[in-house]
């Protein structure tokens, strides 16, 4: 893609503006870190645009604190408070349906994390937000907690301008071959190879 141009246009019957503006599925996936942080800044974009943001987190325990949670918090006030950027909602463990790290079986984890879509797919066809990140929701669909089929079927007829990035290792081929953009990290060098632990600003 030199210079940002397509090297082919379909013949789609779609202008150029109007298949340049249609709503994308992006799966960041693969064993290295950076998904969630690329999925962030995606987010960050979507802000600054007037967009919704919606982000459901669906691992992070209730007591991992994020330097973007709070970052995306105080953006959310201040669109309320100025109207710049546009409206915020985060949820994750602890708020709502989330469901890692607390008491209960893994049947108990599995139907909290089924809500929690259930609750995100009665937001798409709502056309709640203009933006999703779903963080870290490849693991309930591995772990066969979420059907993906379903999700594809949701995502795929959603109403709508509405964006969806979903982020995790090991991302279903069926969420693979559905997605508009798909983004594999992978590890080239890690300061963990060389016994060094995550640090604040780098890993939360």
């Amino acid at each position: 893609m030199p210079q940002g141009q397509p090297t082919s246009v379909p013949t789609d019957g779609l202008t150029t503006r109007q298949r340049r503006n249609r709503p994308l599925l992006v799966v960041h996936t693969g064993p290295m870190k950076g998904k969630s942080t690329a999925a962030f800044g995606l987010a960050l974009r979507g802000w600054n645009q007037g967009w919704d943001i919606g982000v459901f987190q669906f691992v992070k325990s209730a007591k991992w604190k994020v330097g973007e949670e709070a970052a995306f918090r105080a953006l959310g006030e201040l669109h309320e408070s100025t109207g710049q950027g546009g409206p915020v909602q985060w949820h994750k463990m602890g708020e709502g349906w989330s469901w890692s790290r607390k008491a209960g079986t893994e049947e108990d984890h599995a139907a909290a994390a089924l809500e929690g879509w259930r609750e995100i797919a009665r937001r798409i066809a709502d056309q709640r937000h203009g933006l999703y990140v779903l963080d870290e929701f490849t693991y309930p669909l591995k772990w066969g907690w979420i059907d993906v089929d379903e999700v594809v079927e949701v995502l795929a007829n959603r109403p709508g301008h509405q964006h969806v990035v979903i982020t995790g290792r090991d991302a279903p081929q069926a969420l693979v071959d559905a997605a508009d953009l798909v983004v594999e990290m992978t590890k080239v060098k890690h300061p963990m190879d060389a016994g060094q632990k995550g640090q604040r600003g780098i890993e939360w």
